[in-house]
């Protein structure tokens, strides 16, 4: 039994965001239900590499993990006849359109409630359901820029640096989804009531300005690009290597810079903290210093001390040779559904249950695969559902 059974999820979501937060519900349980159209484009989904001999890309087949999937022309009438059957038995609702979308669809929150009072509705947004940015269209890096997250990070000569994964997305809007869905779940539990969850990732990068931002709230005092804590401002920061490779250290805490200090031969600098007075100076040294070895050599100096270095690692080493990720089940191999038992690597999930844990059951299949399924389960007969498909009501 899984951590989830029994939650039941109509996912409307599309590209990354809603889908990674339900793939994290279905590997713990949840019986989730995508619902996709053919006929409208999806960057995550529609992006290279696919799978030799199959329809599916790599990214659907790990988002569509442990899920069902059926297609639907939200714009024809007869799917919203569909959807006010499925929402009896899938009550969580999971969507990514723009504020007013699935209203226009007639598949907005009080539209639904009225046919499942106990209906939980989660809308995932960029800059959420209300404001005046509401309507704006946006990315991860433009979350990011207006957050105040990026005004800190990168060097002062060269501005903001991009970081190669969707930190609002992901970090932001799967998790406080799976968050609200969850904590919406065990307040109906208690009371019987379903709710609306509004989450936006502009307002969920607010927090991670962190210290830096509770600090400027408290005294108004505005920070810069390295001169922080955890900006480049001290040691804390990368260092590359004689091979070209870099080194991260986060030494913060006395012990481990005086165990840094020693490793590195220069002991005298123990004593000034990771943020000495003549930083600049020391700092400069200690660039050089880490020059002279390539990546492997630092790693031999640094293996089994006590210092919170690591090597910064591409993704063979990280996700193929890593020892510690294969300890912890962190790349897993799952099957392909209809590609004649092929399997394929992919990212694991996160949570550790010790009495439920996630299984990985199935990769994602093609779009709209169960669809037919779907439809008898419903209760349409063989003759409604070809009709169905001449209207295009399945495209």
């Amino acid at each position: 039994m899984g951590a989830l059974d029994g939650l039941k999820i109509l996912d409307f979501s599309t590209l990354l965001p809603g889908p990674f937060a339900t793939l994290m519900l279905a590997d713990m349980g949840a019986e989730v239900l995508k619902v996709s159209s053919k006929s409208k484009a999806d960057i995550v989904t529609d992006y290279p590499p696919f799978i030799e001999d199959t329809q599916v890309s790599v990214n659907q087949a790990w988002l569509g993990r442990n899920k069902k999937t059926i297609s639907l022309n939200l714009k024809e009438p007869q799917s919203l006849e569909v959807v006010k059957k499925l929402i009896m038995e899938y009550d969580i609702i999971m969507e990514q359109f723009r504020p007013g979308v699935m209203e226009k669809l007639g598949l907005g929150y009080e539209a639904l409630k009225a046919v499942n009072p106990k209906i939980i509705y989660c809308s995932l947004t960029g800059y959420g359901q209300t404001g005046p940015l509401k309507m704006r269209a946006g990315h991860d890096i433009n979350y990011l820029a207006r957050s105040g997250n990026m005004a800190l990070a990168g060097r002062k000569n060269t501005g903001p640096v991009l970081t190669n994964m969707q930190i609002a997305d992901v970090a932001v809007g799967s998790m406080n989804s799976v968050i609200g869905i969850l904590a919406a779940v065990h307040y109906r539990s208690n009371t019987g009531k379903g709710q609306y969850i509004d989450v936006s990732m502009y307002d969920g990068l607010i927090p991670f300005n962190s210290m830096d931002g509770a600090g400027f709230l408290a005294t108004g005092k505005e920070p810069e690009r390295e001169e922080g804590r955890l900006n480049g401002g001290c040691m804390y920061d990368f260092y590359e290597t004689k091979d070209g490779r870099h080194l991260s250290v986060g030494c913060l805490e006395p012990q481990f810079w005086k165990n840094f200090c020693i490793c590195i031969e220069k002991p005298e600098y123990a004593e000034g903290s990771i943020w000495p007075e003549n930083i600049e100076d020391v700092k400069a040294d200690i660039k050089n210093i880490i020059k002279e070895k390539t990546l492997k050599e630092w790693e031999e100096v640094f293996k089994d001390k006590d210092v919170c270095v690591e090597p910064v690692l591409n993704l063979d080493e990280a996700l193929i040779k890593d020892e510690q990720l294969k300890a912890r089940n962190m790349v897993v191999e799952v099957e392909v559904p209809l590609s004649g038992g092929k399997k394929v690597k992919q990212l694991g999930t996160a949570v550790k249950l010790s009495q439920c844990p996630v299984e990985y059951l199935h990769g994602g299949y093609p779009i709209g695969h169960h669809t037919h399924e779907v439809m008898k389960k419903l209760g349409f007969t063989q003759e409604q559902i070809t009709d169905m498909e001449k209207k295009g009501v399945f495209n």
